[in-house]
């Protein structure tokens, strides 16, 4: 069976950690921070999982974790 090929921009984006889990960066976090309250952009600075719903589909683009 031939060798995967990984989705670059994916594997940017996405890290998995050591239990399987695939971590991302929250979005909103470009420009227009003005707009946003000082608890949301504090809250924005943390790392997120990603939702069960696109589990299936970032692990297909990541075959090698």
């Amino acid at each position: 069976m031939p060798k995967l090929k990984t989705n670059r921009s994916v594997a940017k984006r996405f890290r998995m950690t050591k239990t399987g889990k695939i971590k991302k960066r929250n979005a909103g976090r470009r420009h227009a921070l003005g707009n946003k309250t000082r608890k949301n952009k504090r809250q924005l600075r943390q790392k997120g999982y990603i939702s069960s719903g696109d589990d299936k589909q970032i692990r297909r683009l990541l075959p090698y974790g």
